[in-house]
Formats: structure tokens, C-alpha cells, sequence
């Protein structure tokens, strides 16, 4: 893992850009709309 190659403290994490949806978000909402068809944000 990079973060662990880098011996990133929590300060330079914090710093660091976090995407979103995350990919849990994005697999749930893909089996909101495959079984109950009431997915959020597709």
C-alpha cells in the first residue's frame, strides 16, 4: 500500500483528496437498481 510506503502520517492522509462515491456507495446503488429499482443517484 502506497500510504504505508510513504509512512504517511494522518496529516498528510487528511491532506490527500478522497473520491467520491466510494466504491461500497457505488455497489450498493447498483443493487438498488437491479433489485428494487429505487437507486439514489443512477
Amino acid at each position: 500500500m502506497a500510504i504505508m510506503e510513504f509512512r504517511a502520517a494522518a496529516e498528510d492522509i487528511a491532506r490527500m483528496p478522497h473520491w467520491h462515491p466510494t466504491f461500497s456507495e457505488t455497489f450498493k446503488e447498483a443493487f438498488l437498481a437491479a433489485t428494487e429499482d429505487r437507486a439514489l443517484h443512477i
